[in-house]
């Protein structure tokens, strides 16, 4: 997908047409658009650089003439790259080739256009699964800043498993939650994201399956399927994955593992009860299946806090334990953990420095004296209590503008309300009607391809009047799609 990031001057003696096709050119010339590229759409490309469409057809019809590009009926404008000048030197790689070829699946194109869109200033996010900036805590970072100066000598690489003294922090935090865990038995990892990547290329056969609640945050990512893994989704039910399907699906699929995110799940929101965790455990250790517990939300409670973690009530070593600041604190600081057997965190820690040879020194300082001060557990209790006034908002204005059309749950923490429309309508269609309107939704067929009425509504990004401003808007575009 091609970025603009250029604009013709308008104030030049050179015709527009000409500026955007040197532009054009020299991006083939230098090799930044290969061959085989595909040129956005002329009205795209008008919108973008700010002209006529007639401007950008003459533009093209130029380097069409030239043959540097070709446009077909259907396929649209693509990079040929075969003019005599560009002919007589050595042909450039085809690097889109190489780019289909790598091992690694592709986002799915909702998302990357997602990814893109966040970026926008002028953009209500509706769906971002992060705290807003309005939330971040400047006062308390400047003071562990400050005291880091004092506290660090160096700054090189870290043990294996990562930094001791946030290790040793971590495992007294842990025990608060009901979990023992030494510093030897956890790892610090650049995010959740990079412990699932790593056990995905640490601890699993390709051709596994991956048992997982319907709908999930895994599904909008490849990371099993991209190491030859598939995902398989259990029904989810208002006290979480249902566990009488467990047994039987197991015997039917060469399953590996179970994922869950148990505390205030991804996308749903869904808060799995005591009673179900503990038949999970017993249902997994029964047919001796490793469970993957992701607890990034679990501090987000907003009424009471959530029951025991799994891990909490596992006793043989059955739970790899995934935590995180990325959700209470900042995404930024890129530190996570993982907790497990020792054999487990020896392997991920061996297969982490083959690749990134440990998490940034800074942060992981940074985090430990988030832990050690106490600052932490008082930032979290400031963004309980702003999250709360948020998810009221947001509720308000879903009764507000969307009660005839729409049906949801009132989530007890975390970030996510999973909006169901009653109408029915191209999510699609809705996703690029609410973007031209500067709206940003997370579509729920992401995180489960028959979610197609579905969106995940985040109240933790946008400041309050745009929750507002962004619900109206949204109920406005759906009543045009359904009338």
């Amino acid at each position: 997908m091609i970025e603009l990031d250029w604009k013709p001057d308008k104030s030049s003696p050179t015709p527009l047409y000409i500026q955007i096709k040197e532009y054009i050119k020299e991006k083939i010339e230098i090799g930044e658009w290969t061959v085989g590229t595909k040129i956005p759409p002329q009205r795209t490309l008008a919108q973008a650089l700010g002209v006529n469409r007639s401007t950008i057809v003459a533009a093209l019809e130029e380097l069409i003439a030239e043959g540097l590009l070709e446009g077909k009926s259907g396929s649209g404008t693509k990079v040929i790259n075969n003019t005599w000048s560009l002919m007589t030197s050595t042909p450039p790689p085809d690097w889109n080739s190489y780019v289909q070829a790598g091992i690694h699946r592709p986002n799915l194109p909702t998302i990357q256009e997602i990814n893109k869109a966040e970026f926008d200033p002028n953009i209500i996010r509706l769906g971002t699964g992060e705290l807003s900036p309005d939330l971040f805590p400047r006062k308390m970072m400047k003071q562990v800043f400050n005291r880091l100066s004092d506290r660090i000598d160096s700054l090189g690489y870290e043990e294996p498993k990562g930094l001791l003294f946030l290790r040793e922090q971590l495992s007294g935090y842990l025990k608060t939650i009901g979990i023992e865990a030494s510093p030897s038995s956890i790892l610090i990892v650049s995010g959740a994201l990079q412990a699932l990547q790593l056990i995905s290329i640490g601890l699993l056969q390709q051709g596994s399956t991956i048992f997982l609640e319907r709908p999930s945050y895994l599904y909008s990512l490849h990371v099993f399927q991209s190491a030859g893994m598939r995902l398989f989704g259990l029904p989810l039910d208002e006290n979480g994955v249902q566990t009488k399907t467990i047994k039987e699906q197991k015997k039917r699929q060469n399953a590996a593992l179970l994922y869950t995110i148990p505390s205030f799940h991804n996308p749903t929101g869904i808060l799995m009860s005591e009673e179900r965790r503990r038949e999970l455990i017993d249902v997994c250790e029964q047919e001796r299946l490793p469970i993957i517990e992701d607890d990034v939300y679990r501090e987000l409670w907003l009424d009471s806090p959530p029951p025991p973690p799994l891990k909490a009530l596992d006793k043989n070593g059955l739970v790899l334990y995934l935590g995180s600041i990325s959700k209470t604190l900042s995404p930024g600081l890129r530190i996570g953990w993982v907790v497990g057997p020792k054999p487990v965190i020896e392997r991920l820690a061996d297969i982490k420095m083959q690749t990134d040879y440990g998490s940034s020194s800074l942060s992981q300082w940074a985090v430990a004296e988030w832990l050690s001060s106490g600052l932490y557990h008082q930032h979290l209790e400031e963004v309980r209590k702003e999250l709360k006034i948020r998810r009221e908002v947001m509720i308000d204005s879903l009764q507000k503008h969307l009660a005839d059309i729409a049906t949801w749950s009132v989530p007890k923490g975390g970030f996510y309300i999973w909006l169901r429309l009653l109408p029915s309508l191209s999510i699609r269609e809705l996703f690029e009607k609410t973007l031209e309107r500067g709206i940003l939704l997370n579509p729920g067929n992401v995180y489960d391809h028959h979610a197609t009425q579905y969106l995940r509504l985040s109240y933790s990004y946008a400041s309050l009047s745009d929750l507002n401003k962004g619900i109206f808007r949204l109920s406005k575009v759906i009543r045009q799609l359904i009338s």
